[in-house]
């Protein structure tokens, strides 16, 4: 049976959180699901895929869009699925969804020791830009 993209349901949660601790080992603790999943879900909840084999998650996106520029976030394929174009599948997903709502630009962040993920954006026609990535916590 072929991996399905869908929207992330609460049923999902244990599946993306092991996904996430997985694929995201180093992440600070405002990144892990515990936190950044009741965020997106009471805003742009849509804008959530997971992808699914044979009842396992395998992978996820999360997407934004302020009205002005689209972002994505939390990008993850299990080890196992990578190099199969699953990850690509999703990026597409989101990006599709993202110009149905008017969006003409989508950015996202990859860490600069992240040489193999910034490569994998690349491929997809994702280009480093010139900016300063910049970013205050709000909350500790």
């Amino acid at each position: 049976m072929p991996v399905t993209i869908r929207r992330f349901q609460l049923a999902d949660f244990d599946g993306v959180d092991a996904l996430w601790t997985a694929c995201f080992p180093d992440d600070p603790p405002h990144n892990r699901a515990a936190v950044a999943i009741p965020q997106k879900l009471a805003f742009q909840p849509d804008l959530f895929w997971v992808a699914e084999d044979e009842a396992r998650i395998v992978g996820s996106i999360m997407a934004g869009y302020d009205g002005h520029r689209g972002w994505l976030y939390s990008v993850a394929v299990l080890p196992l699925a990578q190099r199969g174009g699953l990850g690509s599948r999703l990026v597409r997903t989101a990006e599709q969804a993202l110009q149905a709502l008017g969006c003409s630009k989508v950015n996202l962040q990859v860490r600069d020791t992240n040489e193999a993920v910034a490569a994998f954006y690349a491929r997809l026609g994702y280009a480093q830009e010139p900016r300063i990535s910049m970013g205050r916590r709000l909350t500790p």
